[in-house]
């Protein structure tokens, strides 16, 4: 089950991902475009083309924000959609054309993800 999502739903979620997800934990800050409303956050969840975030008030779906991600020394930015919103819970969000400068960031962050997945994975 995808974070309080019913299964049907789940399986729908799963099918339009392009790419895998995996577990990470990294502080974020969400902004919003248009009202600069920013919040702080984490990510829980990340793949090449998106992240999952918690938090208690997520922005509605739809919205567009810019999703800043630090871990460690690295630090990652990009221009994203809230694709899903689970109130009390946190936000599934899009990436948006990445920059070319963030793009080793988050492939670095992905290599180790999958690497601690596997060694998990046994």
């Amino acid at each position: 089950m995808v974070r309080g999502i019913q299964p049907e739903a789940a399986i729908v979620i799963q099918e339009k991902r392009r790419s895998p997800r995996y577990s990470f934990v990294a502080s974020a800050e969400l902004i919003e475009e248009k009202s600069d409303v920013r919040i702080a956050t984490r990510v829980s969840e990340l793949s090449r083309h998106g992240c999952y975030l918690d938090m208690m008030n997520p922005f509605p779906v739809h919205t567009m924000v810019l999703v800043k991600i630090s871990a460690g020394d690295a630090f990652f930015q990009t221009k994203a959609k809230v694709i899903y919103s689970q109130p009390n819970m946190g936000a599934g969000v899009g990436f948006l054309d990445v920059e070319t400068e963030f793009v080793p960031v988050l492939e670095r962050w992905l290599d180790e993800a999958e690497k601690d997945h596997q060694r998990q994975s046994g």
